[in-house]
């Protein structure tokens, strides 16, 4: 952005307001999944890692469908995908709701509701992403990332006690809440199609096989000095940490904690995220997103190592919100940073690719914690996420290409300089 231009204020911007409405249905949608589903597989299979594999595949699925998605949010109308994305998990609401009202749930009608649920995220999921670009300046991407940020903080907050208040009346009323998310999520997407003109689909002619446009995406990103080497850190953060709150919450039901108390695992760590959340905006503007990066990989890795000598519901839940402060404040640098540096009509799929090398060992976090609880117990499983917990705060650390991302103020500029000579993409135009 061109120094002395203002850019107009996020809550005058009608469109930006319709998408949050929209994304924040979708983010409870996923905040109800991701604590509910796991607990009733618990449930219904009686198997820690039976109910492991389950969310083991939806998270493969969603990870590797996403480059479809990514390719479709480049190549269509991106609107469109929202409404059709939105119309599909609404069904599959609806059918969830009604098998467990026929107490007709099973490992197998689990498993595949997730799979169809991941899907959906997958190829959809994508888009919703990607339209942020084309309705936020660039001047404005970083505050509306903290702004995203502190909405997922009150998910978190939210998600868990709701959740726990929800199985207690029936695995049925998380049917219930979820169609309605999803009714959200088609009204705002179809008012979106009204007042987004957004990106110029690829057309028809121009178009050429998924796997040659999706690894696009891929040669961009992997073309970046200045992405390439944090996407490793930050996968195996992601597995550390998923690793140890899938444990943590699998063992909690096994010795007898109601979803309830189990919830405040969620809420604990939301309530953290929320008031760190208050702080991101002012974060990215004057602090070098490499150093925010580094020093919340450490607080997560510091957390995740104390876990495994904390036994009791009260101090986890202490510790893992102390260590969830500064997740806003990363989340939203590195990914603001991302959305300046990526082109437009590359957003889907190079976000498609970032997801899948960030996120693509996240499907082995629950089967870890599943397989280690019923092998090896419960510190054993811990010690080894923890191990990798330190692994990315060391490397996070070391890296230089990581601790130079400037301030948000100084992302346009270093993104250019970080660009290399050329790389050969699709372009929607």
């Amino acid at each position: 952005m061109v120094a002395g231009m203002s850019t107009p204020s996020l809550w005058r911007t009608p469109s930006y307001l319709t998408w949050l409405v929209g994304d924040t249905a979708l983010g409870l949608t996923r905040a109800l999944v991701g604590f509910a589903f796991p607990l009733i597989a618990l449930v219904v299979t009686d198997d820690p890692a039976q109910a492991g594999a389950i969310g083991g595949v939806g998270l493969a699925v969603a990870a590797f469908s996403g480059i479809v998605g990514g390719v479709w949010a480049d190549r269509h109308s991106r609107t469109r995908l929202l409404v059709l994305g939105a119309l599909i998990g609404a069904v599959v609401a609806g059918g969830f709701m009604a098998l467990a009202l026929a107490d007709a749930l099973t490992f197998v009608v689990l498993l595949a509701i997730e799979v169809v649920l991941a899907l959906r995220t997958g190829v959809f999921g994508m888009a919703g992403e990607a339209l942020l670009k084309d309705i936020v300046p660039s001047g404005a991407i970083g505050r509306a990332q903290a702004t995203n940020q502190a909405r997922d903080a009150a998910l978190n907050l939210g998600g868990g006690p709701l959740g726990g208040v929800l199985l207690t009346v029936g695995a049925w009323f998380v049917g219930a809440v979820l169609l309605a998310c999803q009714v959200i999520a088609l009204v705002t997407a179809w008012l979106l199609r009204r007042h987004v003109p957004g990106h110029a689909p690829v057309r028809a002619e121009a178009r050429r096989s998924v796997f040659a446009e999706a690894r696009e995406g891929f040669a961009w990103l992997f073309s970046r000095s200045d992405l390439r080497g944090v996407l490793a850190i930050i996968t195996i953060i992601n597995l550390g940490l998923s690793t140890a709150i899938t444990t943590v919450i699998f063992s909690l039901q096994q010795r007898g904690f109601s979803p309830t108390d189990i919830g405040w695992i969620a809420a604990g760590a939301g309530a953290s995220m929320l008031a760190g959340s208050l702080l991101a905006p002012w974060c990215v503007a004057h602090v070098r997103t490499g150093i925010l990066a580094a020093v919340g990989i450490a607080a997560l890795a510091a957390a995740v190592v104390a876990l495994p000598f904390v036994d009791a519901l009260w101090p986890t839940v202490a510790l893992l919100a102390g260590g969830a402060f500064l997740i806003p404040a990363l989340n939203a640098g590195m990914s603001g940073y991302f959305m300046v540096a990526v082109p437009t009509h590359l957003i889907g799929r190079a976000s498609s690719a970032a997801s899948l090398c960030t996120a693509g060992a996240a499907p082995l976090a629950p089967v870890l914690a599943g397989v280690g609880l019923a092998v090896f117990g419960r510190l054993p499983t811990l010690l080894c996420a923890a191990a990798l917990c330190a692994l990315a705060a060391l490397l996070a650390i070391a890296s230089r290409p990581l601790r130079a991302l400037p301030a948000e103020s100084g992302w346009a500029a270093h993104a250019e300089r970080s660009a290399p000579p050329s790389v050969s993409v699709t372009r929607a135009d």
